[in-house]
């Protein structure tokens, strides 16, 4: 049988190289393998990773584009540090210079314009009482360019890409969308409701397979039993756990649901690395090349390239 073949990355900021350089990888010993790939779903540098290899783009090509710009999407000027008091209250970032690049790579293509299936989420700040009761909430959005009465096609690469990316305190809210990684960091369990949409993906749960993908796991962790914690001393953490706390969770339910037609790689980290950590660039390039992918590559190769 032909398998309908996902393809989910999470979010990680500048960790996004590794699933870049991963990715790379398998494509030296499969090549074209990505062309089986039926739908790319991603969250923040996931998300950018998604809409990029939708479009055609190689890993490798990927892998460049966060290594010629990681320096000017990742700038933090001392006047802006200054303006801001050290981020106190103002994003770390511009996010101006990331939507720079991605005009410079996707100048006016929308979603509709990519030759593959795309999921990107992102969070929606104000509903603008767009619900049949008025009430004005904030909610996940899921941008897709799936045909249907929800599709997302006439929306822009650029905007998408900026919306799922801007990851709270480190960029600037932008159109009234922050990083989808608040809640889905991990896109999987998304992905995998988007391909058995009785409208869009039409798939039976059986046929599906799952190839998901994170940034690198940092070695996080609190020390403290029965804690009567306030705001002052969860903040330094709450960033942290927001992005990263789903991620197991949602491995948890690809694996109940989809058993051995699903796959998740999820490198440990050499140190912590953070969102915009862009010197530790060739650590992660290193951990990305030390990865052993013999059992990334014998499932890809059974479930992506060969029919059962």
């Amino acid at each position: 049988m032909t398998h309908y073949n996902v393809l989910s990355m999470d979010g990680g900021g500048i960790r996004g190289i590794l699933t870049a350089r991963i990715l790379e990888r398998i494509d030296e010993v499969l090549p074209g393998f990505l062309s089986h790939v039926e739908l790319f779903a991603g969250t923040s540098t996931g998300g950018l990773l998604a809409l990029g290899l939708a479009s055609g783009k190689t890993p490798r090509e990927m892998r460049e584009l966060y290594q010629k710009f990681a320096d000017c999407v990742f700038a933090d000027s001392l006047i802006d540090q200054l303006k801001d008091l050290g981020n106190l209250v103002g994003a770390e970032y511009d996010v101006e210079p990331l939507k720079e690049v991605l005009q410079e790579y996707f100048p006016g293509v929308t979603l509709a314009d990519l030759p593959k299936k795309v999921l990107v989420s992102t969070f929606k700040l104000d509903n603008e009482g767009k619900r049949p009761d008025g009430v004005r909430i904030w909610k996940m959005k899921f941008f897709h360019n799936y045909p249907g009465p929800d599709s997302d096609g006439e929306q822009l690469v650029v905007d998408v890409g900026v919306r799922t990316s801007v990851a709270p305190a480190y960029f600037p809210v932008y159109q009234g969308y922050i990083d989808g990684g608040v809640s889905a960091s991990n896109p999987a369990m998304c992905a995998l409701a988007q391909a058995l949409n009785k409208v869009a993906g039409r798939q039976n749960v059986r046929d599906v397979a799952m190839f998901s993908m994170g940034t690198g796991y940092n070695r996080h962790f609190l020390p403290v039993q029965n804690a009567d914690w306030g705001l002052a001393q969860w903040a330094p953490h709450l960033i942290n756990i927001m992005l990263e706390g789903d991620q197991d969770v949602v491995d948890y339910q690809c694996r109940q649901v989809l058993d051995d037609h699903y796959l998740r790689i999820n490198p440990l980290l050499p140190r912590e690395i953070g969102l915009g950590s862009i010197k530790y660039i060739p650590e992660l390039l290193e951990t990305a090349d030390k990865a052993d992918l013999s059992a990334p590559i014998a499932w890809v190769k059974k479930y992506y390239l060969e029919n059962e």
